[in-house]
């Protein structure tokens, strides 16, 4: 595992879709162990593989209960009730501020061998999961800001 270098919020990287994943293999498992060791040491929750430099659909999330990696990620059920969110970013420069999110979501997508797998969150948790899963489509929390 490796510490990687985190892409400034000001890149124009953030605002490109990244790549869906089609080989689940050593490098990605690399990937997926050096994004959270990354995360670990900048104290996030969230991290997407743009956040690292890479434009792939691959996303790690710290939560209570351990670590949630998600492959090629969709959200396929989002409440009608929805929270207010103060957001900010393990970018270097990024900003803070507040976003309305889904107090619910449910997420689909694969774990690092390709097996199938779905993760539901409310709270906290169902704001990381959209929050990172917009990175993978050049969205920032900023676009939505209250």
């Amino acid at each position: 595992m490796a510490i990687r270098k985190l892409t400034n919020w000001n890149d124009s990287l953030f605002r490109k879709k990244s790549r869906v994943v089609d080989k689940f293999d050593e490098r990605l498992c690399s990937l997926l162990d050096d994004m959270r060791e990354t995360l670990d040491k900048a104290g996030g929750y969230g991290c997407a593989a743009v956040h690292v430099g890479i434009l792939r659909r691959v996303v790690v999330i710290l939560d209570d209960n351990g670590v949630i990696e998600l492959i090629n990620p969709i959200i396929t059920a989002k409440s009608p009730e929805t929270q207010k969110v103060a957001e900010g970013s393990i970018a270097p420069d990024s900003p803070q501020g507040s976003v309305i999110r889904p107090q619910k979501v449910t997420v689909a997508g694969f774990d690092r061998r390709g097996n199938p797998i779905t993760v539901s969150g409310d709270g906290f948790l169902a704001a990381t999961l959209c929050h990172e899963i917009d990175h993978l489509d050049g969205i920032l929390f900023t676009d939505t800001v209250d």
